[in-house]
């Protein structure tokens, strides 16, 4: 595998300088980066010229990740090419009154079956409920087949996310890169670090991803309740406060990060499904289990890499982790550097929702306020 990584900021441009032709033919291009720099086109030209045979994908993002540093308003391009990894890549426009089912299974659809080890997946952060991605995405792959990936953001305003597909860069799109070949090594971690706090609490009402009622009470005045002074600026610091989710009783609780409420409705929007029935409990944030969860998801994601060192991690964190880390960001990063060490090209995003197992052998889900990892190496 080889890589060559580029990163855009308004004050330097491309550095280094991106070439007129690369002496790489990679079959991959990954770029991460601000909603209006990915619809520039004359920043996109050069790709175009330099990779003529790549399949770009990416997506506009909360924040970009390159190497240890993480930025806003920036475009991060990494190129790969395999040696011994056949790479396939499709996407789809969401269709009036698709599901997010729908879509995960008509995407998978695209792929040939045979050989296919790994997906990795992005999608609008906004217009897909991504849970129902991931179920669809699952019921059509075949038995064996991993996948990760993540939902598109757009910082923290939440107005309008991108993805990018070959040469289009569109909302309401999701879009994959297929991974064939038994030469590839691909492994992934996901976790959290956030500290759950006041008491256990039943969804009584729920549809789908909106939020209803929590014991037979608004789910909204009971959240305002506990925000305090927060409450006031939802539902921009509903990202500081999460719900911990139990689906059923002895599942593997997962993460939700709110996104929209509705005063009229008293409802609260998040990223993913809170079906009825299940155990809720609120959730804020410790610096220190923060970054600690960082590392313990990097020393998941390297047990089944050869001598536990990829080449390449992608990193996919949540917009909620870096408002609350602020200036100290990218010690989350740098407690990653120190798992995988400083031979590994680290590229990745800040989103709006994450997909993956939180471990090999476990069912993939859509997580919020996790870092996820994904790595990869070639033998």
């Amino acid at each position: 595998m080889q890589i060559e990584q580029f990163h855009w900021t308004p004050t330097e441009g491309w550095n280094p300088a991106m070439p007129g032709q690369s002496p790489l033919r990679p079959q991959l291009v990954l770029l991460f980066g601000e909603r209006a720099r990915l619809q520039t086109a004359s920043l996109m030209d050069p790709l175009h010229t330099a990779y003529p045979q790549a399949y770009c994908l990416g997506c506009s993002t909360a924040g970009e990740i390159h190497g240890t540093q993480v930025s806003d308003g920036s475009l991060v391009l990494t190129a790969i090419q395999f040696e011994q990894t056949q790479v396939v890549g499709h996407h789809i426009q969401l269709e009036p009154g698709d599901t997010g089912f729908q879509a995960g299974q008509a995407l998978v659809h695209r792929f040939d079956a045979e050989g296919l080890q790994h997906l990795f997946v992005l999608s609008d952060g906004l217009h897909v409920n991504g849970s129902e991605l991931v179920r669809g995405v699952m019921a059509a792959l075949p038995a064996g087949v991993t996948v990760t990936g993540g939902l598109s953001g757009d910082g923290d305003r939440f107005g309008t996310t991108v993805v990018m597909g070959a040469d289009t860069v569109q909302s309401q799109m999701i879009a994959a890169v297929g991974l064939y070949g038994d030469r590839l090594h691909v492994d992934f971690g996901s976790l959290a670090g956030w500290s759950p706090f006041g008491p256990l609490r039943q969804v009584t009402q729920s549809q789908n991803n909106v939020l209803y009622e929590l014991d037979g009470q608004s789910a909204l005045d009971l959240y305002k309740t506990y925000l305090g002074e927060h409450a006031e600026r939802l539902p921009a610091s509903g990202l500081l406060f999460p719900l911990n989710v139990w689906p059923q009783p002895g599942d593997e609780p997962v993460v939700r990060t709110l996104l929209a409420v509705d005063n009229v409705a008293k409802s609260l929007t998040f990223a993913g499904d809170i079906p009825a029935g299940a155990t809720v409990q609120l959730m804020r944030c410790s610096f220190n289990h923060l970054v600690d969860g960082a590392a313990e998801a990097a020393e998941i994601s390297v047990t089944n890499i050869p001598e536990g060192k990829p080449e390449l991690a992608i990193l996919i964190s949540c917009v909620g982790r870096k408002l609350v880390l602020k200036q100290r960001v990218e010690e989350e990063v740098e407690s990653i550097r120190d798992v995988v060490g400083d031979n590994t090209v680290l590229t990745g995003f800040y989103s709006y929702g994450e997909i993956a197992a939180s471990a090999k052998g476990h069912a993939p889900k859509l997580h919020n306020q996790t870092m996820t990892i994904t790595t990869f190496a070639e033998s």
